[in-house]
């Protein structure tokens, strides 16, 4: 009967450190994939903060075009372009002209 204990023994301790190492082996598996996923969350985060930087880039750009729209659609707009591009004036404007 003692050999019989003996042996029940050895299986004991054999079987609690195969569960013991499938733990261990388990846990490590589990903290891999922990940091893992912290790191992506890590480049997500960065990801998002550059997003939303360009997103206000691309606001501000956006009210520029909108601006610069609302100015090609003026009388303003028509004048300038006639005087600098067209070189033409009104009959009361008086032009001075640089010389070189």
């Amino acid at each position: 009967m003692a050999a019989k204990k003996r042996k029940s023994n050895r299986n004991n301790r054999a079987g609690k450190i195969c569960i013991s190492m499938i733990l261990v082996v388990f846990a490590a598996a589990m903290s891999v994939q922990i940091v893992k996923a912290y790191q992506k969350d890590q480049e997500y985060a960065r990801k998002q903060e550059q997003l939303e930087v360009q997103l206000q880039d691309e606001t501000a750009r956006q009210e520029e075009l909108q601006n610069y729209q609302s100015y090609t659609q003026s009388q303003e707009y028509v004048e300038d372009i006639a005087k600098s591009k067209l070189g033409l004036a009104y009959d009361n404007e008086i032009i001075f002209k640089e010389e070189p």
